[in-house]
């Protein structure tokens, strides 16, 4: 006999991602290999621009430096996988009363980190570091493609919520 629990039920059908938000969740993956690439380089010992002096003085590197370089390298691509959740058809961790708060919420957090990138990017400070003009621009060639994540994530998430969205609706049952 085969008792169906929350847990075995079936999720609502809901219809399927579109076209351009499946292409949009797999960009956001895209945008963010540039600066893990660039950052790996760095703890790689791959000359990006800083001196000996900088990245031992102010990154650590060589040293601890090297774990958190790679570390935040890795920890921003997993992150930006999550994207892929809010397209995929076949698997869902979350319920989608959880799943969307969480994508606006990151979808917010993303904005206000984009918005402080572009201070810190154009400070004076942020820029003495660099030994050179084509430095800064491999730099920005590296880091550009973030700024285009927080718009995607949007997007993909918009989409998410608007087809779920009458699941979510108050006397239907999920």
């Amino acid at each position: 006999m085969y008792v169906m629990t929350t847990a075995t039920a079936p999720l609502p059908a809901t219809a399927p991602a579109p076209v351009w938000a499946r292409r949009a969740a797999h960009a956001i993956a895209w945008c963010a290999l540039p600066s893990g690439l660039w950052r790996i380089a760095m703890a790689s010992g791959v000359h990006v621009g800083y001196s000996d002096q900088v990245l031992r003085d102010v990154f650590d590197i060589p040293g601890w430096g090297i774990a958190y370089v790679v570390g935040l390298s890795v920890l921003t691509e997993l992150a930006a996988l999550f994207p892929l959740l809010l397209v995929s058809d076949r698997w869902r961790p979350l319920h989608p009363r959880v799943l969307a708060p969480l994508a606006w919420t990151a979808s917010g957090a993303l904005i206000l980190v984009a918005l402080w990138q572009l201070v810190v990017a154009f400070t004076v400070e942020s820029q003495t570091y660099m030994s050179s003009g084509t430095a800064q621009t491999v730099w920005g060639f590296a880091f550009a493609p973030l700024f285009a994540i927080p718009a995607l994530m949007t997007a993909v998430t918009w989409s998410y919520a608007k087809r779920h969205r009458v699941a979510s609706r108050p006397g239907t049952q999920l």
